[in-house]
């Protein structure tokens, strides 16, 4: 019987099988890949060369286009280089550094999400408070303990995951190392200890949708009561990209980890898994931008900017 020390490599799932269709797979995965760089970076560099938008707003979304870009670097560009080179093959360390940096930036991307929900209920519900609550000292705080948690559920997880004896073989039905898929790899009962630390994150996962859906509903409650249509108009305005990036990140991951049994599939997995890791980096900037005026206008002046350049 095999264990995890035996193992030096493990073969991810392709994604088809003919020469053609990988070629294929390589140029779109490319060209997502390309668009999720050019639009995270702009917000990047928009936010960071623009002082105007150096408010705590702006800031947290400077750490979310940051996280997009290490969310996907984590899992697509070794998806391409399969499909480009016609392998499978990823080595235990490269494997279990997906893990680790995967869920480092998707825990740390739910936390930021948290922090702007309270961002946008302390700037609509409490105004007069907002330059005191969310001075620049908190914001550096917040994020601090945002990017940590993230980092402490990545070395859980990551430490629990390849310190279980292996012996299913070295075949995961995903097309990067994820967590669940590793399990299924595992011997008999040995993979309780690590359910458990699963159980125990989408705790604090649910803990986090709590907290943001109770702000949201104290955000709607204090914007029905504004006497301006226009007041009303600019406090959806700043929420409603917050929101869609929320319930896009929120509905295919949740989708993705608890979903029945009696649905699920190879392909079925594959579709999901692609639409929470590949689709919120790429959609991000698109919804923030084409929401977000103050933003549009900043991306225009720096696109404008660098071409006179």
């Amino acid at each position: 019987m095999s264990n995890s020390s035996t193992i030096t490599e493990f073969l991810l799932l392709a994604f088809a099988d003919t020469r053609e269709l990988q070629l294929l797979h390589f140029a779109l995965f490319l060209g997502i890949y390309l668009a999720a760089l050019l639009g995270n970076g702009l917000i990047l560099s928009t936010v960071a060369c623009h002082h105007r938008l150096h408010t705590p707003m702006y800031f947290f979304l400077l750490n979310l286009a940051l996280l997009d870009l290490g969310c996907i670097s984590t899992t697509l560009p070794k998806a391409m280089a399969n499909a480009l080179w016609d392998t499978r093959a990823i080595s235990y360390q490269g494997c279990a550094a997906q893990v680790f940096f995967f869920l480092f930036f998707l825990t740390t991307e739910y936390s930021i999400l948290t922090v702007m929900a309270y961002d946008r209920y302390v700037a609509i519900c409490k105004p007069l408070h907002y330059g005191s609550l969310l001075g620049s000292r908190a914001c550096a705080q917040m994020a601090a303990v945002a990017w940590g948690s993230g980092f402490l559920n990545a070395v859980l997880h990551t430490a629990n995951t390849f310190s279980l004896p292996l012996c299913q073989g070295n075949a995961v039905d995903q097309f990067f190392c994820e967590i669940p898929q590793i399990l299924k790899l595992s011997c008999s009962d040995s993979y309780l200890r690590e359910v458990w630390a699963i159980l125990f994150s989408i705790l604090l996962a649910l803990g986090c949708f709590g907290f943001i859906a109770l702000s949201y509903v104290q955000i709607f409650r204090a914007v029905l009561r504004m006497p301006s249509e226009h007041g009303r108009h600019k406090a959806f305005s700043t929420c409603l990209p917050h929101l869609a990036v929320v319930s896009l990140m929120v509905s295919t991951a949740f989708f993705s980890y608890l979903k029945p049994s009696s649905i699920s599939s190879p392909s079925l997995d594959l579709v999901v898994t692609l639409l929470y890791t590949v689709v919120p980096p790429v959609a991000n900037p698109l919804i923030y931008s084409m929401r977000n005026r103050e933003l549009r206008d900043s991306v225009r002046t720096r696109l404008e900017y660098t071409y006179r350049q």
